[in-house]
């Protein structure tokens, strides 16, 4: 049986020092397929085992099928933690820290809230002296409760990672993080994926959709007002929605409300974005929040006709007229206006994809984002 002394034998005993390859042990609740989740998988695949041995702790027991898509030279624990306080909360921080020795762990990387709470605490304990919170997006949603307990956390952790400017921002202005503390890394995109895509045909029918959660923040709905709009005075015009959400059975009563039963469909969760991307003419993305969007850089890199809102990061990474169309948050009438441009538009709708596509290549690509992650790792490790 795990007695209090016994995990403190093992907290004396996880803290260690090497030389050579760099142990990171990456944290986070569960691999759903999302735009955090695809990053982190890209960054462990990626990670030059030369230099970095990179493991996972996954805190729920469930099996994610995302996890087929894991190098299999990636240690992995499922640490089964549905609940922080609760009994098996304890044999879980014993196994973690087994895990970490085992592991010789020297840095660690923590994603969502009960990742954090669970594991950085228990590595500031057990002596690992480089712990980072990596927290994409603006915290539009944390409770003061959440903000109360993440500036506790941020006082454990070496950095604090985000993948945008507008986020670095609110972490310093609302939750008074350090500016020196706030690290900013882009996320990167696969360009070989996209690679040999047909250029938008706007062909008898036009194509329009966006890659979204099904979730308030998308606004997926304001895209389906719009689209009821379009298509009472372009009937060539049909619209879709990659992706799945809790918000699916209002949004369908939505569509058949506003009578566009066959020309909006939900297509639920899309295994191939690039084929599906493919496919499209103009894509959309008309959140009312982000930081740095995975849907946009994978717009870009598809090279289709973009529109974005103007939040988070998306008017750095659309340049307004150049790349694409950037507008108001929450205007429909913006996003009308906008999208009737680039339909009626064809010549100028691929120019500005083209320029995307170029964009992206050379400031986003996901060897830019590995290469910038992998200095960081080696800086630290160089201050142990």
């Amino acid at each position: 049986m795990l007695t209090g002394n016994s995990l403190g034998n093992l907290l004396k005993k996880t803290h260690h020092r090497t030389t050579g390859v760099v142990g990171i042990n990456f944290v986070i609740d569960e691999l759903n397929r999302a735009g955090t989740e695809s990053q982190l998988l890209a960054l462990i695949n990626g990670l030059d085992r030369r230099k970095f041995l990179p493991t996972l702790t996954i805190l729920r027991d469930t099996v994610s099928p995302l996890e087929q898509e894991l190098a299999a030279d990636v240690p992995t624990i499922h640490l089964g933690v549905q609940h922080l306080i609760g009994l098996r909360s304890l044999p879980a921080a014993s196994r973690l820290l087994s895990f970490w020795r085992q592991h010789k762990v020297q840095i660690l990387q923590t994603y969502f809230l009960d990742s954090c709470y669970f594991s950085v605490p228990l590595a500031k304990l057990a002596g690992i002296r480089h712990i980072i919170r990596v927290r994409n997006n603006t915290g539009y949603w944390l409770t003061p409760r959440q903000q109360w307990l993440g500036k506790g956390l941020e006082k454990l952790c070496r950095l604090t990672l985000t993948n945008s400017p507008q986020a670095r921002e609110q972490l310093i202005e609302r939750e008074n993080v350090p500016a020196w503390k706030v690290r900013v890394i882009a996320n990167g995109v696969d360009m070989e994926r996209f690679s040999g895509l047909p250029v938008p045909k706007f062909g008898p029918t036009v194509h329009v959709g966006m890659v979204a959660n099904l979730r308030d923040v998308k606004n997926v709905e304001s895209f389906i007002r719009v689209a009821a709009k379009l298509c009472s005075t372009r009937r060539s015009v049909k619209f879709s929605v990659a992706g799945e959400g809790p918000l699916r059975p209002h949004l369908e009563a939505e569509i058949a409300r506003l009578n566009l039963g066959g020309s909006f469909q939900l297509l639920g969760k899309c295994e191939d974005i690039p084929h599906y991307l493919g496919g499209l003419d103009v894509a959309v993305l008309c959140s009312t929040s982000e930081s740095m969007s995975n849907a946009v850089l994978e717009y870009m890199a598809a090279a289709r006709g973009i529109v974005v809102t103007d939040v988070g990061n998306n008017s750095q990474l659309i340049r307004h007229n150049v790349d694409g169309h950037v507008i108001p948050a929450n205007v429909d009438g913006a996003l009308q206006k906008s999208l009737e441009t680039l339909i009626d538009n064809p010549e100028t709708t691929r120019k500005m994809g083209r320029n995307a596509r170029t964009r992206v290549e050379e400031q986003y690509a996901r060897k830019v984002m590995l290469r910038e992650f992998e200095e960081l790792y080696a800086g630290l490790a160089e201050n142990w």
